[in-house]
C-alpha cells in the first residue's frame, strides 16, 4: 500500500487530495490547487469570443502552446519561456512534488465560498500541472469539472489503514483511546465519555455498541453517495455516453446533447470497464513479476562480476610475475585498468538496479492503486477515471517492454594479455582486446561555469547560459558509444550533445560553430544542429531520469542518437572525418552524468551487419 502513495497526492500541493475534480485530461488536481493556479488569458481567447466568431466546438478550449510560445521561439526549439502572450512574463514555480505549475496572474479575491463555488475570473484559464495542457473554463469555472469519489475513496482507506489507535470523538482536550462505537450515531467514544454521554438507557439503550476495529471497517462498507450529473445537479447519473466517455443523467439524454451518440447502461458499462482493466492488471502484472526477477538477474550479476574480477587479476599477477623486471613495472598499470573496468562493470549494473527499483515501485503502486479503484461499488465514479487508468496501465506496461529488462553490461571482462613482444618492446605492452574507450569529461578544458563531480563524470553548470565541456579522449577511427542519464531537469531547458573539435566554442549552445556537431532537445522535441543551422525536428523529449546516447562510428564516418534506448531520428551527421572530442553543453537547469566504455546498442548492430 505505501508504494501507492504518490498517486494520491495532489501534482501542486503534494498533500493527499482534497475534494479532487478530474480535468479534461483525465488528470486530477485539488479544487483549492485548481483555483489557485488560474490565471487569465487575452479576450480573444475565451470561449464566448471563439463560438461568435464560429471557431469554438467545446465548452473548454485548449490553448495552442506552440502559438502561445509558451516553451519555443520562432520554433528553434530553445529559448525561455515568456507566459501567455498578453502577460507579463512569469516565472514558473515548483509544488512540493517537483512538479512545474504556473502561477496566478493576480491573487484570488477573498471569499468565504468552497473552492469549486467560488467565482473565477473572466476568461480564466487553467494549466494541468501534469502534462501542461491549457484550457480556457466555460461560464461554469470549476463547478464543470467532475470530482473524483472514487479517488477520495481510496484516500479515505489507506489513510485509514494508515491511521493509528482510533481516538474518541468527544474528549474535550487529549482525546483518549476509543472503546467502542455507535453504529447509530457513528461515534467513537472512550468510557469516560460513553457513560456521560451515551448512557445505556431510554431510546439509547437501543443502539448497538461495537469495537472500534469493527466500527472502522462498518464505515468503509457504508455505502457512498449516488454521484449527480454535473450540469443537472438535481439528477443521478443513469446511462453512459460512449463517445464522449462519461456518465449522463437522464435530463441530459432529454434535452438532445448526446441525441447521435451510443448511449449505453451505467451498471453494463461500470461491469465492461472494471473487467478491462482487470485483464490489462494481468498484464502488468506479468511484467512486474519479470522485472523482480530482472533484479534478481543484477543482483547476481554483481556477484559474478566481482568472482569474474579475482579470477582475471589472478591470472594477470600471474603473467606478470612471469616476466622481467621490466613487465613488473608495467603490471601496476594494467592492474589498475582492470581495477577501473571492475568498479565501471558494478557502477553500471548498479545504476540499472537503482533505476529498475524505482520503475518497479512506480508500477506496484500504480497496481494497488487500480486494484483499490476496482474494488469501489460506485459505478458513475468509476467510469470517470478508468479509461484514464486503462491507457496508464498499458502505456506502463508498454514502457517494461522496450528493452527496459536487458543488462546493460556483461559479466565478462574482454581483455587477454599478449605476451609475445620482446622485451625492448615491454613499454607497449597492453590489452589487445580493449573494446570500449574509459573517458571523463575534461576539467582543463570547460569553460570556467562548469560545475564537477563523481571523479569528473557529473557535470552541471552554474550560469543560466549554455556552456560546453569536452570529454577527455579523442576519436579518430572506430566505433564508439557513450551514454549520459539526466540526473536533474528544471524548467524545461535545452542541453546539447555530440562531439566537437578541441578548439569548439565554449560560450555557446553545442553546435553553433562549424566545430561541434550536435542535438539539442527539450521536454517534447530535439533537432540535429551544426554550424547553427537546425534540421530534422523530431518528437520526443528528455525529463529527469532519461538516457541520451551518442554513437559516434568512424568506420561509417556516421553520428547517431539515442533516447532512451531508442534511436532519435535518422542518422544525424554523415561523413565526419577527423579527430572528434565527445562534448555537452548545458546551463544550471540540468545535471547530467557520463557512462562510458558501454557496447554498441543492438539494434545499430543489426543494421551495420546487414549493410
Amino acid at each position: 500500500m505505501e508504494e501507492m502513495e504518490e498517486e494520491l497526492k495532489c501534482p501542486v500541493c503534494g498533500s493527499f487530495y482534497r475534494e479532487p475534480i478530474i480535468l479534461p485530461c483525465s488528470h486530477n488536481i485539488c479544487q483549492a490547487c485548481a483555483r489557485n493556479i488560474l490565471v487569465q488569458t487575452p479576450e480573444s481567447e475565451s470561449p464566448q469570443s471563439r463560438r461568435a466568431s464560429g471557431s469554438g466546438v467545446s465548452d473548454y478550449d485548449y490553448l495552442d502552446l506552440d502559438k502561445m510560445s509558451l516553451y519555443s521561439e520562432a520554433d528553434s526549439g530553445y529559448g525561455s519561456y515568456g507566459g501567455f502572450a498578453s502577460a507579463p512574463t512569469t516565472p514558473c514555480q515548483k509544488s512540493p512534488n517537483g512538479v512545474r505549475v504556473f502561477p496566478p496572474a493576480m491573487p484570488p479575491p477573498a471569499t468565504h465560498l468552497s473552492p469549486a463555488l467560488a467565482p473565477v475570473p473572466r476568461n480564466s484559464c487553467i494549466t494541468c500541472p501534469q502534462c501542461h495542457r491549457s484550457l480556457i473554463l466555460d461560464d461554469r469555472g470549476l463547478r464543470g469539472f467532475p470530482k473524483n469519489r472514487v479517488l477520495e475513496g481510496v484516500i479515505d482507506r489507506y489513510q485509514q489503514s494508515k491511521a493509528a489507535a482510533l481516538k474518541c470523538q468527544l474528549c474535550e482536550k487529549a482525546p483518549k483511546e476509543a472503546t467502542v462505537m455507535c453504529e447509530q450515531c457513528d461515534v467513537f467514544y472512550c468510557d469516560p465519555c460513553r457513560l456521560r454521554c451515551h448512557p445505556p438507557r431510554g431510546p439509547l439503550a437501543k443502539h448497538r455498541l461495537v469495537p472500534p476495529a469493527q466500527g472502522r471497517v462498518s464505515r468503509r462498507l457504508s455505502p457512498r453517495k449516488v454521484s449527480t450529473c454535473t450540469d443537472h445537479e438535481l439528477e443521478n447519473h443513469s446511462m453512459y455516453c460512449v463517445q464522449c466517455k462519461m456518465p449522463v443523467c437522464y435530463q441530459c439524454l432529454e434535452e438532445g446533447k448526446h441525441s447521435s451518440h451510443e448511449v449505453k447502461a451505467l451498471g453494463a458499462m461500470w461491469k465492461l470497464h472494471k473487467s478491462q482493466l482487470s485483464q490489462a492488471l494481468n498484464g502488468l502484472s506479468d511484467r512486474a513479476k519479470e522485472a523482480k526477477e530482472f533484479l534478481v538477474q543484477l543482483r547476481n550479476m554483481v556477484q559474478q562480476i566481482q568472482e569474474n574480477s579475482v579470477e582475471f587479476e589472478a591470472c594477470l599477477v600471474a603473467q606478470c610475475d612471469a616476466l622481467i623486471d621490466a613487465l613488473n613495472r608495467r603490471k601496476a598499470q594494467l592492474l589498475a585498468r582492470v581495477n577501473k573496468e571492475h568498479e565501471h562493470k558494478l557502477k553500471v549494473v548498479r545504476d540499472q538496479i537503482s533505476h529498475c527499483t524505482v520503475k518497479l515501485r512506480q508500477t506496484t503502486g500504480l497496481m494497488e492503486y487500480c486494484l483499490e479503484v476496482i474494488k469501489e461499488n460506485d459505478p458513475s465514479g468509476f467510469l470517470q477515471i478508468s479509461d484514464a487508468l486503462i491507457r496508464r496501465v498499458h502505456l506502463t506496461e508498454d514502457q517494461w517492454g522496450k528493452g527496459t529488462l536487458t543488462p546493460r553490461m556483461t559479466t565478462d571482462f574482454d581483455l587477454s594479455l599478449d605476451n609475445s613482444p620482446l622485451l625492448q618492446s615491454i613499454h607497449q605492452l597492453d590489452f589487445v582486446q580493449m573494446k570500449m574507450a574509459w573517458f571523463a569529461f575534461d576539467p582543463g578544458s570547460a569553460h570556467s561555469d562548469i560545475i564537477f563531480s563523481n571523479d569528473n563524470l557529473t557535470v552541471t553548470c552554474s550560469s543560466y547560459d549554455d556552456r560546453v565541456v569536452l570529454g577527455k579522449t579523442g576519436f579518430s577511427k572506430g566505433v564508439h558509444y557513450w551514454e549520459l542519464t539526466v540526473d536533474r531537469y528544471d524548467n524545461h531547458p535545452d542541453p546539447a550533445f555530440g562531439v566537437a573539435r578541441i578548439d569548439v566554442m565554449k560560450d555557446v549552445m553545442l553546435g553553433k560553430d562549424d566545430k561541434a556537431w550536435a542535438m539539442y532537445v527539450d521536454n517534447n522535441r530535439s533537432w540535429f544542429m551544426h554550424n547553427n543551422s537546425h534540421t530534422n525536428r523530431t518528437e520526443g523529449g528528455i525529463t529527469k531520469g532519461a538516457t541520451i546516447g551518442v554513437l559516434l562510428d568512424l568506420n561509417r564516418k556516421t553520428l547517431t542518437f539515442f533516447i532512451n534506448d531508442e534511436q532519435q531520428g535518422p542518422i544525424a551527421f554523415e561523413n565526419v572525418e577527423g579527430l572528434f572530442f565527445p562534448a555537452v553543453s548545458l546551463n544550471r537547469n540540468v545535471q547530467v552524468t557520463l557512462h562510458t566504455g558501454l557496447p554498441v546498442p543492438d539494434c545499430y548492430s543489426s543494421r551495420a551487419s546487414i549493410a
